[in-house]
Formats: C-alpha cells, sequence, structure tokens
C-alpha cells in the first residue's frame, strides 16, 4: 500500500494552527482520512467503499 504524500485540511478548518479538523489524501487505490491533531491515525479505504457511506448518509438525512 503506498503512503500518501500530499494532505489537504477541510475547507472547514480555518486554515490556522491549532485547529483540529479532517484531513484527506489519495494514491491510486486509497483514500486516507486523518485528524489534523493525531496525524499518525489514519482511516484507509477505497473509493467505492467511501462513496457509498457518504450516499447513506445523505439518503439518511433526506
Amino acid at each position: 500500500m503506498s503512503t500518501p504524500q500530499h494532505w489537504q485540511k477541510s475547507t472547514f478548518s480555518g486554515g490556522g494552527d491549532g485547529n483540529a479538523c479532517v484531513e484527506l489524501a489519495s494514491t491510486d487505490a486509497y483514500i486516507y482520512l486523518r485528524e489534523s491533531d493525531e496525524p499518525s491515525v489514519e482511516l484507509t479505504t477505497a473509493p467505492a467503499t467511501l462513496n457509498q457511506l457518504l450516499r447513506a448518509i445523505k439518503a439518511s438525512q433526506q
């Protein structure tokens, strides 16, 4: 499994130091999620699996 090189912070984080926020990175096969205040803990998933989760969350909010 490749290690992501570029992490992107959520646009809701405010961009300043000390803001706890979600960060996302990707490789060809995986999507990685982590919290900026605990970067050594990563959640790894396949794009299709994350897509299913997001669709289920959106459907439950309707």
